[in-house]
């Protein structure tokens, strides 16, 4: 791939998150095009594909828009997939795999769309079949109204493996969905953070990447480095000039669970991120935690829904944990994913939404009290 040549990207995005989305791709001098639900388009160079990897903290993908025409029957499809210039971006020893969606098209079958497609590419790369391997480069193909969108995934494994959270407790956070809801709340890194329930501490250890102002891609590997045009040395570079941007943190950022296993999960997790000397983690239920004084951010997720299960009165338990958070945090400004609003009112704290997010799957809102 020529690092100068300009390519139309998409950031795939959780759905709430867009416009945190093109916020940071913003703070990274990359203008966004076009915010759409579930992404946000943009244009750059390999440099620019590299930095939204390394830096993009709530996205889940970062995909090359490598073409996009019109076709409505096979014979076709193949002669226009055959002329892509598949060689920019897959090496002729690849494993390459597709994933197809289709709507309102003649070409509806997906199964055939895929098979289509990949003797086109074995065709065009010189080769008799598609080798198998472990990591296979992920083509995405959209096809709409008879208009094919073929995407080049940048990124491998979604963005939200970090690399350091490797021991997980019973309906983990996603560390994208984590580090969206602390930007939505405009927390960033200057006040004190806590979470009262961390489980494996998603919003405890993307805190501490946030304050610290560490590249969440630092210690993984991405899709973009098995491309005949991966250059190294400018990965290199650009990992350098962010780990010497970081910044020491003087704050606090705190976190309990009564779970032991979610204790220490949550430290080792915080071990292997390099943050551990910034999180303090405590084996507490939330009715046994200290008065904290002065002000901060309290964030939690507390179990609802098919999330978890409450037993047969699951308001007594929210009212329960609305007076033990007013108790150890009085001053602080509150917030809370929840699926339920009226769990939510049952905490009798003045809550009011902010957004609209998706949390496995599950549709869940963001709570918060106002800043006091």
């Amino acid at each position: 791939m020529d690092h100068r040549s300009t390519e139309n990207l998409y950031a795939v995005v959780a759905p709430g998150l867009e416009k945190v989305c093109a916020a940071e791709l913003s703070a990274l001098e990359i203008t966004p095009q076009e915010v759409t639900v579930g992404g946000v388009a943009f244009a750059g160079r390999l440099r620019d594909i590299y930095r939204a990897n390394l830096w993009l903290r709530t996205a889940s993908r970062i995909l090359v828009r490598f073409a996009e025409f019109r076709s409505r029957d096979f014979p076709d499809l193949y002669r226009r997939a055959h002329r892509l210039p598949w060689g920019r971006f897959i090496q002729p020893e690849a494993s390459v795999s597709f994933r197809i969606t289709c709507h309102s098209s003649r070409l509806n079958h997906t199964t055939r769309i895929a098979e289509t497609l990949e003797s086109a590419l074995n065709q065009a790369l010189g080769r008799s079949t598609n080798p198998v391997g472990d990591n296979p480069q992920l083509v995405m193909v959209r096809i709409v109204d008879d208009q094919v969108v073929i995407s080049i995934d940048s990124s491998g494994e979604l963005l939200h493996r970090r690399g350091y959270r490797q021991s997980v407790t019973v309906a983990p956070l996603r560390e994208t969905l984590a580090a969206g809801v602390l930007m939505l709340l405009g927390w960033n890194g200057t006040t004190p953070l806590a979470d009262p329930m961390c489980g494996s501490g998603s919003f405890l250890l993307e805190g501490a990447l946030l304050a610290r102002q560490q590249a969440p891609g630092l210690n993984r590997s991405f899709a973009f480095m098995n491309w005949p045009g991966y250059r190294e040395g400018l990965w290199k570079l650009l990992c350098g000039e962010a780990q010497r941007g970081e910044v020491d943190v003087a704050l606090v950022i705190s976190g309990a669970d009564e779970n032991p296993k979610a204790v220490a999960a949550a430290k080792e997790n915080c071990q292997r991120s390099g943050v551990a000397g910034q999180v303090v983690i405590d084996q507490l239920p939330v009715s046994e935690q200290l008065l904290h004084e002065g002000q901060g951010l309290l964030v939690c997720n507390p179990p609802y829904g098919k999330r978890l299960d409450l037993g047969e009165n699951p308001e007594l338990y929210y009212s329960e944990l609305g007076k033990q958070l007013q108790r150890a945090y009085p001053d602080w400004r509150l917030a809370m994913l929840c699926s339920n609003p009226a769990l939510v009112k049952a905490t009798s704290l003045p809550f009011k939404q902010i957004a609209s997010l998706d949390n496995g799957g599950l549709t869940v809102g963001l709570f918060t009290t106002d800043s006091q």
